[in-house]
């Protein structure tokens, strides 16, 4: 019978923030990692223990960072405030992956759009429609969240597709969502979405270029993105 220790009880050299003190933290495992930020475990069970059962009833690190805190929470031994802690260091690491951003990034590409948030929804438990603002030399002005929808499908209305884009003055934009299925197939509903608000911008001057749905990287496909002008679907 394997017998259960606390983080106390580990040899001071198993311990992960000693482990992480001594190597450095790229030494540690994920679950070592996890279980620095919990701090404690429960009765019975280590923090490191209770890292490796988040990890196995949310199936990988990705699919825990992208679990809603409330299923976080509802785990034995986590609680609501070690579901925000994980959360808020998720939440640190998408933002330190975007990188610097004093410099404007062009647009030239659907690859270059997915670009700009494939980090930042990636972890989305809902889909979320938002658009990058382009001046004339599709240089990105800003990018605009639109709206927060359902498990599956988004509400989008054109006026507010458009709001940040007239007061950018933006020449035209790109149209981004998420699947949280991880395929980013189109829809029937993306397509009309998508001509309509063609329309609606040919009608104020400001050209949607192209419509971007992020999913996730699979084998049976090349890319985690689909892009709706290459399809030759707008």
């Amino acid at each position: 019978m394997m017998t259960t220790y606390l983080i106390r009880e580990m040899p001071e050299g198993d311990r992960p923030r000693e482990r992480l003190k001594e190597r450095g933290a790229a030494a540690l495992l994920d679950a070592e990692l996890i279980a620095i930020l919990l701090r404690t475990g429960m009765k019975g069970t280590s923090a490191v223990q209770l890292a490796q059962q988040l990890l196995r009833e949310f199936r990988s690190l990705d699919e825990l960072a992208r679990a809603p805190m409330e299923a976080i929470a509802k785990v034995k031994g986590v609680g609501q405030t070690k579901a925000i802690q994980l959360k808020a260091a998720f939440e640190l690491a998408r933002r330190l992956s975007g990188g610097p951003r004093d410099k404007q990034k062009i647009i030239s590409s659907p690859q270059d759009a997915a670009a700009c948030l494939r980090e930042e929804m990636r972890t989305l438990d809902r889909e979320e429609f938002h658009v990058l603002l382009l001046n004339t030399k599709n240089g990105l002005i800003k990018h605009a969240p639109v709206s927060r929808g359902s498990l599956n499908a988004s509400i989008v209305e054109p006026r507010e597709v458009f709001k940040d884009a007239i007061a950018a003055s933006a020449a035209s934009m790109i149209l981004v969502h998420n699947h949280p299925s991880g395929d980013p197939t189109p829809s029937a509903e993306d397509i009309a979405v998508t001509k309509r608000l063609v329309k609606a911008g040919e009608l104020l001057n400001i050209s949607v270029l192209d419509h971007i749905i992020l999913g996730h990287r699979a084998d049976s496909r090349g890319q985690d993105f689909a892009s709706l002008k290459e399809l030759g679907l707008m």
